[in-house]
């Protein structure tokens, strides 16, 4: 559908973000680890206000790598809103570009509602989603892809900006008076963790480089950056992407008798933790709960109401916010619960 051609509620961007956050509070949550198979469910818990609207069915396509427990936080937000919308959620997820995209035509091929979608490989996906527009199921996009998601004519996407997050920490390394640092990236080709290390680059007064690891086997991004830290000294910060690769980074710093500090991106309950004991420094978190639960819920206003958050012209961010050890005890109660 041509931008032009959409209905002139979509042009006039109203600030429905904080009505559906504010709905969080109606919300129960339950955990469960996603996989490359789609999943069923409305999620665990169940929800004092639920919907008593026709029954719909929406598909989460994420490209979750297995072990990262980030997308366990993204779940449970999503699960929250599709006990609380009476929405049947059908979750899948793979972190080959081309996988990804034949788990939206698989969400197609069942007639799905609606489909919420990351675009870490957006060029993979762009044809699918033509195909599921072309189907008449709206698509909406969520943590990765805010540079693209007008590109893909999607009605809506639930974020942070990657490339203002990258800029607000090299920001804070400069505060800190860091000299050199070592951005990590633990999937090649993903444009949201390009976006990030970019970003730091842009504000960091001092020198940084961009250290490639494979995140799915953690043995190796532990040695690889205990190598990288033996061999230069000098470095004084290294720059995680993700919690687990931060929580592996410490080891990595203790293990090469470095003086580095860690500071990352995103949490998990063990990354705050680490926060409030002093092993990693700060972490810049873009809300994952929020990105699951808005994208869904996203979907039954626009069914039910013929809503758009945004007004299908701006995106709804959900980041960048910083939490270190002044802060991190007013988070870590919901990050335990595994919904920060």
């Amino acid at each position: 559908m041509d931008r032009s051609s959409r209905p002139r509620s979509r042009r006039i961007a109203p600030a429905l973000a904080l009505a559906a956050a504010a709905a969080l509070a109606l919300a129960g949550c339950s955990s469960s680890s996603g996989g490359k198979k789609a999943e069923e469910g409305g999620g665990g818990g169940g929800s004092a206000g639920k919907a008593d609207t026709p029954r719909i069915k929406i598909a989460l396509v994420t490209h979750q790598s297995p072990g990262d427990t980030f997308w366990d936080i993204v779940r449970k937000g999503a699960e929250a809103a599709a006990a609380k919308d009476n929405v049947e959620l059908i979750y899948s997820a793979d972190p080959n570009a081309g996988n990804q995209a034949g788990l939206v035509q698989n969400a197609i091929d069942q007639k799905v509602d609606g489909i919420a979608v990351t675009l870490a490989k957006p060029d993979a996906l762009k044809d699918v989603v033509a195909r599921a527009k072309a189907a008449g199921i709206p698509v909406v996009g969520l943590n990765s892809g805010v540079s693209e998601w007008q590109k893909l004519d999607l009605l809506e996407f639930f974020g942070q900006d990657e490339t203002v997050a990258g800029e607000a920490l090299g920001k804070r390394l400069n505060e800190v008076g860091s000299k050199k640092a070592v951005c990590v990236i633990q999937e090649q080709g993903n444009i949201g963790l390009t976006q990030r290390c970019d970003g730091v680059q842009k504000t960091f007064s001092g020198t940084i480089e961009n250290l490639y690891v494979n995140g799915t086997d953690m043995p190796s991004v532990k040695s690889t950056i205990t190598a990288k830290l033996k061999k230069d000294g000098d470095i004084d910060h290294v720059v995680a992407l993700g919690a687990p690769i931060a929580l592996t980074a410490g080891q990595s710093v203790s293990e090469a008798g470095s003086k580095a500090k860690v500071a990352t991106f995103d949490l998990n309950k063990q990354l705050t933790k680490a926060i409030a004991d002093g092993r990693i420094e700060f972490a810049v978190d873009q809300q994952p709960y929020l990105q699951g639960y808005l994208a869904i819920d996203s979907l039954w206003l626009y069914e039910n109401n013929g809503n758009y958050m945004g007004g299908g012209e701006q995106p709804v961010l959900t980041g960048p916010a910083f939490v270190d050890k002044s802060n991190v005890a007013s988070v870590d109660t919901f990050a335990a619960k595994g919904t920060r």
